[in-house]
C-alpha cells in the first residue's frame, strides 16, 4: 500500500481529505535570456522574463478539490518542508541540474515526487531513477489519469502521451496562482507542433508535424483572465504562430476585433517563421492584433547552410529584405541565430555580424550548433561519430557544444563565438542596429506598462547605470540615436539600449573573464573582510577558504557562530561588489548563528538576489526556514551539512 507524508494510505483519500500538491518551476542558470542586468539594475519590480505557464496548466487540469501551490524558484524560494502530500518538478534541458535536485531532496524527506517537462518528455529515462513518476508528453489527457490512479493508490512509474491532444481540452491556465506582476510578461500559447522539418529541431519530435490550435474564444476566455488583474504584455509561446495559416489568420481576425473593444490593453508578441514576410494580409492582421514584436528563427544568411539544416522556408527571399518588410508593418524582429553548420568555416562569423548588423535585429540570440537527443542531428552526427557527449546540450549560448565541427576546428568555432558576440554588444554595434532599424521601422506599436514616474525611473537609471559608465563616445552614441530617429520611436531606442546592455554586461562576465582582475578584487575583498571581522576569525566562528577552478575562483565563507555585524553589513556590500565586477563565485556555509543574526543573514541575502547564478547558499536543516522568504536571492544547496 501506498502511503502519503504524514502516513494516511492513498486510497483513504476522499472529497474530505484533498490532495495537495506542490508544483515547481526550478531556477534557470544565467544566460543572455536572464537579462539580469536589465531587470535587477533597470526595470521596476520584475524578476523574470515569463511565468511558467505548463504548471498553470497542469493546476488547471488537477481535479477542482485538490489543494494546488505553484512556486516558480525564480522569483520565490523554494518551501523546505511544505504541507503537502505531492511534488511535481517540471523542467527543460538547462534546468536539468536543478531539477534533479530538487527532486531527490524531495523525495529523500518523504514526498511522493514527479517529474514532468519538456527534458523529462524528450529524455525520460533519465528521469526513472530520481523520480517516483514520469510524466511525458502532453498533460491533457494523462495528468487527468496520473491524479485519478494516485488517488486509488495505484500510480504507475510513467505516464506517456503517445497519441495526439486535442488543445480544446487544455483549459484555461490557473493564472490566479502566479504572481504575474513579478514577469515582464505573461505567457499564453494557441498552436502546438510546426510543419517544417528542421534538422536540429526538437519540436518535432515533441509536438509534430501537423500544428494543432485552440479555437480563438479559447483564447479571449485566457485574455479575459488576463485583463481582469490587469495584464498588458502577452507572449504566444507557439513554436510557429503561423504553423496552420488559415488558423492563424483566423486567430488574428479575431485579436483585432478583441483588442479593439478592450482599448487596445495587449501588447504582444509571439514567434514564428520568416515567411510570414510573404503574406501581406497574415503581416497586416498582426499589426490590427497589435502585435509588436515576432522572434523569427533565421539562424544562418547562407543558403547552403540553411538547405543542410532543413530550414528551407528561409532560402525563399531575400532574408534581410523579408525582415525589413516586417518592420515596415511596425513589428519588431527579434533573430535567433546558429553558428557551427558543416557547411560554415571561419569566414562564418563575420557573415552573420555583417547580416545582423544590416537587418538590425537587437536581441539577437547567436547559438552554437547544437544536438539535442532524438532530434535528426543528433541521430545523424551519432552515426558519423561527431558527438561529444561529455559537452553541453542543453544552452547552445553557452560556450560549448556537443558536436565536432566539421569545417573547423572547435577551438575556432568556440573562439570565433565569442568574437562575434563581443562585436554585437560593443556600443558601437548597438547603436548601428538601432539606425539600421529606425530606417524601416516608421509606426512601431508600442503600448508602455509602467506609469509616468517608473518610465522616468527608468530613463535614469539607464543613464545611471548604464549611459554614463560608458563614458564620452557611449553618451555620443545614444543621443545620436535618439536624434536620428522620430521622437514616436524613442521608446524602442530606449528598450534597445536596455537589451544591448545587459547583453554587454553577460557577455563581459562570461566571455571575458580576467583571472588577474578577479583575483585582485577578490583579494582586496578578503583584505577588507579579514580586518574588520578579526575576532571571529580568532574564534573560528567565521572561516574563508579560496579555492581556484577553471579561469577563476570559489570564495567560501564558513558561519560557525556569532560573527561581527560588520560582515553582514560592509562586508556584504564587498562581496556584492566582487559579485557585479568578476566571474567569482561565493558560498555562505552557515553552520550556526549567533543571537538575531539570522535576520541579518535574512537582509544579505536579499542584497544579493541579483547575483544569484555565482551566489551558493548550504544551511544547517534547523536554519533554513530563514531562507524560505529569500532563497530566490541565492542557488539555496539543498543537501544537508
Amino acid at each position: 500500500m501506498l502511503f502519503r507524508k504524514g502516513g494516511i494510505p492513498l486510497n483513504t483519500l476522499s472529497p474530505s481529505h484533498p490532495a495537495r500538491i506542490l508544483l515547481i518551476n526550478p531556477r534557470f542558470p544565467e544566460s543572455f535570456w536572464s537579462f539580469r542586468w536589465a531587470l535587477s539594475r533597470i526595470l521596476p519590480g520584475q524578476c523574470a522574463l515569463n511565468p511558467p505557464l505548463g504548471l498553470a496548466t497542469l493546476a488547471a487540469l488537477c481535479p477542482e478539490r485538490w489543494a494546488v501551490t505553484i512556486v516558480d524558484e525564480n522569483i520565490d524560494g523554494v518551501p523546505l518542508s511544505p504541507e503537502v502530500d505531492l511534488v511535481g518538478i517540471c523542467g527543460m534541458a538547462i534546468q536539468f541540474p536543478r531539477q534533479s535536485e530538487l527532486l531527490g531532496y524531495y523525495r529523500r524527506r518523504g514526498y511522493y515526487v514527479i517529474a514532468g517537462g519538456s527534458y523529462a518528455s524528450l529524455c525520460p529515462e533519465r528521469f526513472t531513477q530520481i523520480a517516483d513518476t514520469v510524466v511525458a508528453g502532453e498533460a491533457e489527457y494523462i495528468w487527468p489519469t496520473f491524479c485519478d490512479d494516485w488517488e486509488h493508490g495505484v500510480p504507475t512509474s510513467i505516464y506517456c502521451e503517445t497519441g495526439s491532444v486535442d488543445l480544446a481540452a487544455s483549459p484555461i491556465p490557473r493564472f490566479d496562482l502566479l504572481k504575474l506582476d513579478r514577469y515582464i510578461s505573461v505567457s499564453l500559447q494557441f498552436s502546438r507542433g510546426c510543419p517544417y522539418r528542421c534538422e536540429f529541431c526538437d519540436i518535432i519530435v515533441m509536438f509534430g508535424r501537423r500544428p494543432r490550435t485552440k479555437c480563438p474564444k479559447q483564447i479571449g476566455r485566457e485574455l479575459d483572465a488576463l485583463r481582469a488583474v490587469g495584464v498588458n504584455n502577452v507572449f504566444f509561446v507557439d513554436d510557429n504562430f503561423i504553423g496552420h495559416g488559415p488558423k492563424a489568420k483566423g486567430l488574428l481576425r479575431y485579436l483585432a476585433d478583441y483588442q479593439a473593444r478592450h482599448q487596445y490593453q495587449f501588447r504582444l508578441g509571439t514567434e514564428v517563421s520568416l515567411n510570414l514576410a510573404e503574406d501581406d494580409e497574415m503581416l497586416e492582421l498582426f499589426r490590427l492584433a497589435n502585435f509588436a514584436w515576432v522572434f523569427v528563427g533565421i539562424e544562418s544568411p547562407d543558403k547552403v547552410s540553411l538547405k543542410e539544416a532543413g530550414k528551407i522556408q528561409n532560402t525563399r527571399q531575400d532574408i534581410v529584405t523579408s525582415v525589413r518588410k516586417i518592420y515596415s508593418y511596425g513589428i519588431e524582429v527579434q533573430g535567433g541565430f546558429i553558428v557551427g553548420f558543416d557547411n560554415d568555416t571561419a569566414e562564418v562569423f563575420e557573415q552573420q555580424r555583417r547580416f545582423i548588423t544590416a537587418t538590425g535585429i537587437q536581441v539577437a540570440m547567436v547559438g552554437l550548433l547544437t544536438a539535442l537527443p532524438r532530434t535528426p542531428l543528433y541521430d545523424r552526427l551519432q552515426q558519423e561519430g561527431r558527438l561529444c557527449p561529455e559537452k553541453n546540450h542543453a544552452d547552445n549560448t553557452s560556450v560549448s557544444t556537443n558536436i565536432i565541427p566539421k569545417r573547423m576546428e572547435y577551438s575556432v568555432l568556440v573562439h570565433g563565438y565569442k568574437n562575434l558576440y563581443r562585436h554585437l554588444v560593443s556600443d558601437h554595434s548597438i547603436a548601428e542596429r538601432i539606425l539600421s532599424k529606425t530606417r524601416y521601422l516608421d509606426r512601431a506599436i508600442y503600448r508602455n506598462q509602467y506609469s509616468l514616474m517608473q518610465r522616468i525611473g527608468v530613463v535614469a537609471r539607464l543613464l545611471l547605470y548604464g549611459i554614463l559608465p560608458g563614458g564620452r563616445r557611449r553618451c555620443a552614441r545614444f543621443l545620436a540615436t535618439l536624434i536620428m530617429a522620430r521622437p514616436r520611436l524613442w521608446p524602442l531606442v530606449i528598450s534597445d539600449w536596455i537589451v544591448g546592455l545587459a547583453m554587454n554586461d553577460y557577455v563581459q562576465r562570461r566571455f571575458n573573464a580576467d583571472y588577474s582582475r578577479d583575483h585582485h578584487l577578490m583579494r582586496g575583498t578578503l583584505a577588507f573582510i579579514e580586518k574588520h571581522c578579526r575576532a571571529c576569525l580568532r574564534r573560528g566562528t567565521l572561516v574563508i577558504m579560496v579555492t581556484p577552478v577553471t579561469q577563476t575562483a570559489r570564495l567560501t565563507f564558513t558561519l560557525r557562530g556569532p560573527i561581527d555585524q560588520l560582515f553582514f553589513t560592509r562586508g556584504g556590500k564587498q562581496i556584492e561588489n566582487l559579485l557585479r565586477c568578476t566571474a567569482v563565485t561565493v558560498t555562505l556555509r552557515i553552520e550556526s548563528l549567533g543571537g538575531n543574526q539570522a535576520e541579518h543573514l535574512a537582509k544579505l541575502l536579499s542584497r544579493l538576489s541579483q547575483y544569484g547564478n555565482q551566489l551558493s547558499v548550504q544551511l544547517d536543516a534547523t536554519l533554513q526556514q530563514i531562507l524560505i522568504a529569500n532563497s530566490s536571492a541565492t542557488y539555496l544547496v539543498l543537501d544537508d551539512i
